[in-house]
């Protein structure tokens, strides 16, 4: 398969020849009709944290392998070549039911265990107080406990490789120091921790803050409070959601700004409702409404519930607001992920995966997807 576009990183048009699963040689673009061309390639994105899509939740207790291959094959739709599919705040029965579903799927389907390298667990172990709480269900938020994660992880075949908490809980840094020692990423989120208390967990092995600046109290001290205190320990890198409607432009320049694009991580945090039409639904016996604007919100508040969009919009979108280059944009959503998760760097490279991503993009303008290439075929 021969692909052509302009590298987006250096803007230089290319063909990009795959063979079998890899791609075997990246030149300068000859006169030869191409198999795929847009304006431009990059590697095929990786997020980070996705809930599910088109209607189907990850942690759902009617997850079933054909629903995880169609939110798998949603996400490729938008330039998605990996994820870490997404189980929040939940009973021990759900969370075990989607884990040993997504581990006998990547069992079973080595495209799926290609396409999911891991599992992000957010929650149940973050704080119970509304506003940090954001969407997730306030009936199974609990404490961190050990045995509960060994069990979890135990059904998983240890594909847990991300874990979100909230560190202000008794036994949390003792839990996060046991995370880190077993290789699990830990991450803050959904939490009104003190400074001190956020101190502790970065130096007990907390490295990323979690969709920084949501799953927050509407309203916070001026200073100081738990956003300043994330945004100022250069230890935390930080995951940013830019689907225009989780941060306004100002948040996001600062915060791209002060942890530079070497240390953020576009994620779009898709709910199960990702994709679908406006309305009300109901998930988690809750009411959730996507509004017509493309934002989906717990019904009759203000409170987001994950995103409606994908990570194409947030590439997109954070080129807009906080005005970083195509290149810092496509890196912050392929490469930055890989980085802090300990998995090989992809690059436009002879010898590298052939998991790429077509798309056409001019300044200003959203970025549309014409093709994402996985193992050397079209998805």
């Amino acid at each position: 398969m021969r692909l052509r576009g302009r590298h987006y990183a250096t803007g230089e048009k290319i063909d990009v020849d795959c063979r079998g699963e890899r791609i075997v040689a990246v030149r300068p673009a000859d006169t030869g009709q191409p198999d795929r061309e847009a304006e431009w390639i990059a590697p095929a994105f990786f997020d980070l944290q996705i809930n599910g899509g088109d209607g189907h939740a990850f942690n759902s207790e009617r997850l079933t392998a054909d629903q995880v291959r169609h939110v798998v094959g949603v996400c490729r739709r938008h330039g998605i070549g990996q994820l870490l599919p997404t189980l929040v705040t939940n009973s021990f029965e759900a969370l075990r039911h989607g884990l040993t579903t997504l581990r006998q799927c990547c069992e079973d389907d080595p495209a799926l265990a290609h396409a999911l390298p891991g599992i992000h667990l957010e929650g149940p172990y973050i704080s119970p107080e509304d506003g940090p709480r954001g969407a997730h269900p306030r009936a199974f938020v609990r404490p961190p406990d050990w045995d509960e994660f060994c069990r979890l992880q135990e059904v998983a075949g240890g594909r847990i490789r991300l874990v979100t908490l909230a560190p202000e809980h008794e036994g949390a840094l003792g839990f996060i120091e046991r995370l880190t020692a077993s290789g699990v990423v830990v991450a803050l989120g959904h939490t009104a921790a003190s400074a001190e208390r956020l101190g502790d967990a970065v130096a007990a092995g907390a490295r990323l803050s979690t969709h920084l600046g949501n799953g927050a109290h509407a309203v916070l001290p001026r200073h100081p409070n738990y956003i300043w205190d994330q945004l100022a320990d250069d230890r935390l890198w930080a995951s940013i959601i830019c689907d225009g409607h989780h941060l306004p432009a100002s948040v996001v320049r600062c915060i791209v700004r002060v942890k530079t694009p070497a240390r953020i991580i576009l994620t779009c945090d898709a709910s199960s409702l990702a994709g679908l039409p406006p309305g009300r639904y109901r998930e988690w016996d809750q009411e959730f409404e996507v509004l017509p604007i493309g934002k989906i919100v717990v019904s009759g508040t203000s409170y987001l519930a994950g995103s409606w969009a994908f990570t194409d919009r947030c590439v997109g979108g954070v080129m807009r607001m906080a005005e970083v280059s195509l290149a810092e944009a496509i890196d912050m959503a392929s490469a930055r992920p890989r980085e802090l998760l300990g998995l090989p760097a992809q690059r436009l490279a002879a010898g590298e995966p052939a998991d790429l991503v077509l798309f056409d993009w001019q300044p200003g303008d959203e970025l549309r997807v014409r093709a994402t290439v996985i193992a050397g075929s079209e998805a």
